[in-house]
């Protein structure tokens, strides 16, 4: 035998007529009318009511269908993920992945990130303002395997460049020009750090979201006397519109007393969004453990990923996910907070959920149990019971992560072709 030659159907079934073998195979091709079938996990697509052990069948990139006891003969490679959880593919809608080369940068890869967490969409802050968006479009988003939706800064140079409390950099018109020619990558605007006075900044965003009926994430700068979150959630911001950071502890969500500023719970009440948004220093258990203690819980989870947070506290979506589950939320809760709350969020329907006909981004997690220690913005320990963790993940039905090799054929039995393999 050769080195390329392997056993055939055909060698090893001579003495069958060909008829015959013949129809065995196009019975076999007819039976498998999925391309994978992820067998016996747990569903939780809250955006369909769905809470039990189910299959998920996968065809052509997309859902196309999700059952209880369908046949591995249905499919071409089917993977037992019996004892994990199947999701919709998370959604973080907070991360920085353009590296922008006016301010050095502090993007991350998006690719390097996303899909070891179960990520399959990850929604840039506003790294990219008006002016730079058609490089962060062309450069970074175009080849990426993640997909990537931004919100533009509404500041038109964009986020650390050292212009963002310039009033002529804050340009409504060409902020809501750009967004209007890139339906399909942004979803909103995004106004940050600004330490001016007034209220320019936000002013700026909500009149580029006006302009467009896009929603403003806000991660906002520093406070005075009458540039507060009282007035920016009941004066400023639109229901829908989102506050980032909202266990950060910097704009006095957390009043001296211990208790919540009564300002989160009325921003709330108006339709305000309030989002994890993490990063290196906006997330700290002495702001978190008093609002779940006040049933003051995040509508949506996120990373803010770059470079200083990733190996930080913060370090990825699913190690948040498991903060808030040992804070108090379920396993169903912070699912909703990852995939179908921000679908609703950015105005994306068609993402986070197990819709048949919707791209097959899926995440597959394992639950342990044991003794974790999770970490806080400043670097405080706080010890917990639960770690989530990826096992698999599937980005239009393309497996791009596989921890254990679920998914994958054993070495013995595995077609290996030498001359394709690529260093």
């Amino acid at each position: 035998m050769t080195r390329r030659e392997y056993v055939t159907p055909r060698r090893v079934n001579l003495r069958l007529p060909t008829a015959l073998l013949a129809l065995g195979w196009a019975l076999s091709a007819k039976a498998q009318t999925y391309d994978v079938l992820l067998k016996g996990g747990h569903v939780i697509d809250p955006k369909n009511g769905i809470d039990r052990v189910m299959d998920v069948a996968i065809s052509g990139g997309k859902i196309a269908r999700v059952a209880a006891g369908m046949s591995s003969s249905e499919a071409k490679k089917t993977v037992d993920v019996a004892g994990l959880y199947v999701t919709p593919g998370l959604i973080d809608i907070h991360a920085h992945v353009y590296l922008w080369k006016e301010a050095g940068g502090e993007g991350a890869q998006a690719d390097a990130h996303s899909f070891r967490s179960g990520v399959t969409t990850m929604v840039d802050a506003g790294s990219a303002g008006a002016k730079s968006f058609s490089d962060f479009r062309d450069r970074i988003i175009k080849p990426s395997k993640t997909r990537i939706l931004a919100f533009l800064n509404i500041v038109g140079a964009g986020m650390g460049t050292g212009k963002e409390d310039d009033p002529a950099e804050l340009d409504a018109q060409a902020a809501a020009k750009t967004a209007k020619e890139n339906p399909d990558i942004i979803v909103g605007f995004k106004t940050a750090h600004y330490a001016g006075p007034s209220w320019e900044s936000v002013d700026g965003a909500v009149k580029a979201g006006e302009l467009t009926g896009l929603p403003v994430m806000v991660d906002f700068g520093r406070i005075n006397a009458t540039r507060n979150i009282n007035a920016l959630f009941l004066d400023k911001l639109r229901p829908g519109d989102i506050f980032t950071h909202c266990f950060s502890g910097h704009r006095e969500e957390l009043l001296g007393s211990g208790k919540m500023n009564p300002a989160m719970e009325a921003g709330r009440k108006r339709g305000i969004i309030f989002d994890i948004g993490h990063g290196a220093g906006s997330f700290y258990w002495y702001v978190a453990v008093p609002a779940y203690a006040e049933h003051f819980y995040p509508d949506s989870i996120s990373t803010d990923l770059h470079i200083n947070s990733m190996n930080a506290g913060m370090k990825d979506m699913t190690n948040i996910i498991s903060k808030l589950m040992n804070l108090g939320s379920s396993l169903q809760d912070v699912i909703r907070m990852s995939t179908s709350n921000p679908a609703k969020e950015i105005r994306r329907p068609e993402l986070g959920n197990l819709d048949v006909g919707a791209d097959a981004d899926v995440a597959v997690l394992r639950l342990d149990r044991g003794n974790f220690g999770f970490v806080d913005s400043a670097g405080a320990k706080k010890s917990g019971n639960q770690l989530l963790v990826c096992e698999l993940t599937l980005r239009a039905g393309k497996v791009m992560w596989d921890l254990n090799g679920r998914a994958s054929q054993d070495w013995k039995t595995f077609p290996y072709q030498k001359e394709t393999w690529k260093h």
